[in-house]
């Protein structure tokens, strides 16, 4: 069930019977040549509402705008200030819970915001708040590593150009076409969490926006596949959240 499309007295019967809430959190940035900027947003959103499904969640709009300043001197990029994306999340999180319920959990989809999200939970506990990216369950993280190995990379994976493709069809490739620059694992190591240089900087590293990532390994079937894996590990986890909370 998505928050938006309901009643209020909807809302209200289920928050009776003890309800915790998903929100999908996404960003607003470049995907390299073969990716939508809504990416993130789009994955996250899209595992949450399949979840929901399966295990009978509320989910909220998602949160768009979050930080990605590394990625500003591609064209279409919104970067939120970390410290602006924390107190907005803060204020919303706290307005579901004020609300009745029982605790937020969190579907990401942006590596870059973990870090202000765990500062979110830290700062509202002991209010519960779990935060889980979509790859992170076992039997989607395993798919990932699979079908693209170290091509999945760091930035414009295949993985959620894949899911995109899958929710809204394939883009021409272009430079995508060919592999980009490897990884080492100490570049992987140090830049865990989008801790990526000045915009500047890095578009000259990385020029046609990916960061290790071969996207056009990506295809709608196997998209399908990983939304619904991702879809039953995060329902999983909601379920033993929504256990914990009521």
């Amino acid at each position: 069930m998505q928050l938006s499309h309901m009643t209020w007295q909807q809302v209200e019967t289920c928050l009776k019977k003890g309800a915790a809430v998903m929100v999908p959190v996404g960003s607003t940035e470049q995907h390299g040549p073969m990716g939508r900027i809504g990416t993130d947003t789009i994955c996250a959103e899209a595992v949450a509402l399949a979840a929901a499904e399966i295990c009978g969640a509320i989910v909220a709009p998602p949160l768009a705008y979050t930080p990605a300043p590394f990625n500003t001197a591609f064209p279409g990029t919104v970067s939120m200030p970390e410290d602006l994306f924390q107190a907005h999340a803060t204020a919303v999180f706290r307005g579901l819970m004020a609300q009745g319920f029982r605790g937020v959990y969190v579907v990401n989809g942006h590596g870059a915001n973990i870090r202000p999200l765990e500062n979110v939970a830290r700062d509202l506990a002991p209010s519960p708040i779990c935060i889980r990216s979509w790859w992170e369950p076992t039997e989607v993280n395993r798919m990932r590593k699979t079908l693209y190995g170290d091509w999945e990379g760091m930035h414009a994976t295949p993985s959620e150009i894949a899911i995109t493709q899958a929710l809204l069809g394939t883009l021409p490739a272009g430079e995508a076409a060919l592999p980009p620059k490897s990884l080492s694992a100490d570049y992987i190591r140090a830049h865990a969490g989008d801790r990526h240089g000045p915009p500047d900087a890095h578009r000259a590293e990385f020029p046609d926006g990916r960061v290790g990532s071969h996207s056009a390994l990506a295809n709608p079937v196997d998209g399908a596949r990983l939304l619904e894996s991702a879809a039953r590990g995060i329902a999983v986890e909601f379920a033993e959240f929504l256990n914990r909370v009521r």
